[in-house]
């Protein structure tokens, strides 16, 4: 407690004790002696009058004290405002500066900056909003981290830029794990004596191990095809900032090969962990074999991004894996009380001859199972024309509500001709099961169902109706197709290799001649696939409003105001290949549900894969697509060429 307060404390019980004198000199007045009395008046008097003096000093040392302590307060204040390394600024309602403390000198350069345009003097804070009250801007090369407060037009300015190298540093010097794959070394080495093949595999690792120490990577090598790479994230920045660019050299200098060596790269980063960072590379790495290798695949945290992919995946599955694939699918079938077969919405050829395909496995398990489709389209209204004459196919077709109804815990979901959740007909059938299966033949995107029990993904195919085929082949001998399911999945393999001239490999032959083995009807396919003279007209009105965008890239649009189905989109796309000096094409329509639908198509040099993802599509290197909402035709076409500014020798910037 202060000194003066104690006396004050003290000085309260003397005038309480003075009290209790005065009137014990009032009784010895009256009941005692007089004299007595006087003198006792007297000592109090006294004693009152030495008090009120006391307490006029205790009043004059509080206010001498609060003065000083005003007055260090003030000091104290004034020397934050002055000294401390923060800018203060006050400004009017004109955002003219009317007052500014003398750190904002030393930040400025100048003198003063009374009566100038806050937005002159810092035109960063532009950008920043009436309300924000927190934000960073760069000013003078320096970072400042601003406080705004509205209500009394008031601003901070506080120097943070070391902090952020710091933070940057930090960020820089992380972990960061990946492993190299050798995609294709056993299919080039065949055929290979031992010298030519150690010669390859030497000039291979010789172009790995130096790019690594070009870029301080620690290069571990822990299986003939399979290297571990550790660095830092500052080492990633620089490695996309090349795109990975190992990923061509390896290609070009195995270029003289009959087939040539390819990379595959996950990467994982963003973790603090070690065994996150495994887990994260390796996931990379089978999402990068996935879209068909040749590669990089980087995992940052939750984001996945893509570098290379500029090669056509070369054919290496075989037929143990598809008789392995064929059994497992078969027991699964087996412990199943029910089988539901879905595709993706607005369903082609190749996802209901491929589901028709699967039905047919059912039939042959002896169990029972439905194809998911809510409604025909275009592109298979004339082989939904046939299955509804058919004597017993069309009963096995169930609307989304029907199959929901049906679905139940020990049912199995097979999606074909898709592995994306949100491009199934219906998204809620993969919550009523556990159990799903995935056939499809599409270069694995960063969206992925969930857990299924069963994956054939193989890029390398044709099509899902090539693959669901060769699966059929390994369901039993009493297995016997009729006319009709053989021609529907012989047309889903025509339609996606466009009668056999793209992605075509020999096992799409060797399909081809097991279904028309099995009564596949090749006439029957063409009817199947032929259009309407309408739709020939549509086509030929898209075609015509056509302009070639950067020497060799088509770009075709349709009319605001009409609507265009899936089918003819990509027709257009198709046609548009043809012409000469053409090395890409994009057709931008809108369909019948509203959606903006991009349909793109290469001759293999062009990725147009690498396009549409960016756009939040996908496909493969040679035919991918897209949809958007809420945009016009001219606002996709408009971000579509903003896309294709960016791209250059086969890579997006």
């Amino acid at each position: 407690m202060l000194k003066f307060l104690a006396k004050r404390w003290f000085g309260s019980h003397i005038i309480l004790a003075l009290g209790f004198c005065a009137l014990a000199a009032g009784l010895l007045a009256v009941y005692v002696n007089w004299v007595f009395a006087i003198i006792g008046f007297v000592v109090v008097a006294s004693s009152g009058y030495l008090a009120f003096h006391n307490q006029l000093l205790i009043r004059d040392e509080m206010e001498t004290y609060i003065s000083t302590l005003s007055h260090r307060i003030k000091k104290a204040g004034d020397g934050v405002v002055n000294e401390l390394p923060i800018g203060i600024v006050l400004y009017n309602e004109d955002k003219v500066i009317e007052w500014h403390n003398p750190y904002l000198q030393h930040m400025t350069e100048k003198d003063s900056l009374i009566g100038e345009s806050l937005l002159d003097v810092f035109p960063p804070l532009t950008e920043i909003k009436e309300d924000q009250q927190k934000a960073e801007i760069t000013y003078r090369k320096r970072i400042y981290e601003i406080l705004h407060r509205p209500e009394e037009r008031l601003l901070y300015f506080t120097d943070i830029t070391d902090y952020k190298e710091l933070q940057m540093h930090y960020e820089e010097e992380k972990l960061v794990l990946a492993i190299v794959h050798l995609d294709n070394l056993d299919e080039v080495a065949q055929g290979m004596d031992e010298q030519s093949r150690s010669l390859l595999l030497t000039n291979v690792t010789g172009a790995i191990t130096k790019w690594a120490h070009q870029y301080g990577i620690y290069l571990r090598r822990f299986s003939s095809d399979k290297f571990l790479a550790v660095f830092d994230q500052g080492t990633l920045h620089q490695l996309e900032a090349t795109r990975f660019d190992i990923l061509d050299v390896v290609r070009e200098m195995t270029n003289k090969n009959k087939i040539p060596i390819t990379l595959s790269i996950g990467v994982g980063a963003g973790s603090d962990t070690v065994i996150e960072l495994g887990e994260m590379a390796q996931s990379s790495l089978d999402v990068a074999l996935g879209r068909g290798g040749d590669q990089a695949a980087v995992k940052f945290r939750d984001k996945i991004t893509f570098y290379g992919g500029k090669s056509n995946a070369v054919e290496k599955r075989n037929r143990v894996r598809a008789r392995v694939i064929s059994h497992a699918l078969r027991d699964l079938m087996l412990e199943s009380d029910l089988v539901l077969i879905m595709g993706h919405k607005m369903p082609d050829m190749d996802a209901i001859g491929a589901a028709i395909g699967v039905l047919k496995a059912v039939h042959a398990a002896e169990k029972q199972g439905y194809i998911v489709l809510d409604e025909s389209n275009p592109a298979i209204e004339r082989l939904m024309q046939e299955v509804e004459e058919h004597e017993y196919l069309g009963d096995y077709f169930v609307s989304s509500d029907q199959a929901l109804q049906m679905a139940t815990k020990r049912t199995l979901l097979v999606v074909v001709d898709t592995h994306r959740p949100s491009m199934v007909i219906e998204p809620r059938l993969l919550n009523v099961t556990h159990k799903v299966v995935l056939i499809d033949h599409h270069r694995r995107s960063q969206e992925f169902i969930s857990d299924p029990v069963l994956i054939y993904l193989e890029p390398y195919a044709s099509s899902t109706s090539e693959l669901v085929t060769e699966l059929l082949q390994y369901q039993g001998d009493n297995l016997a197709l009729d006319v009709l399911e053989a021609t529907a999945l012989l047309a889903g393999i025509v339609v996606d290799t466009k009668s056999f001239a793209f992605r075509t490999g020999s096992r799409t032959f060797e399909a081809a001649s097991f279904l028309r083995r099995k009564g596949a009807d090749t006439a029957l396919v063409q009817v199947l696939l032929k259009e309407d003279l309408h739709q020939y007209i549509r086509r030929a009105e898209i075609v015509q409003h056509t302009e070639v965008f950067c020497g060799s890239i088509a770009i075709a649009r349709g009319k605001e105001d009409e609507t265009y189905g899936q089918l003819l989109i990509a027709q257009a796309a198709d046609t548009l290949l043809t012409m000469a000096g053409i090395e890409a094409s994009f057709v931008v329509c809108r369909r019948p549900d509203g959606l903006v639908s991009i349909s793109a198509r290469s001759l293999g040099d062009f990725n147009v894969q690498l396009v549409m993802e960016q756009m939040g599509g996908g496909g493969h290197l040679n035919n991918a697509a897209t949809q958007l909402k809420d945009v016009t035709v001219s606002e996709a076409v408009a971000q579509l060429k903003e896309i294709l500014k960016n791209y250059q020798g086969g890579k997006l910037k």
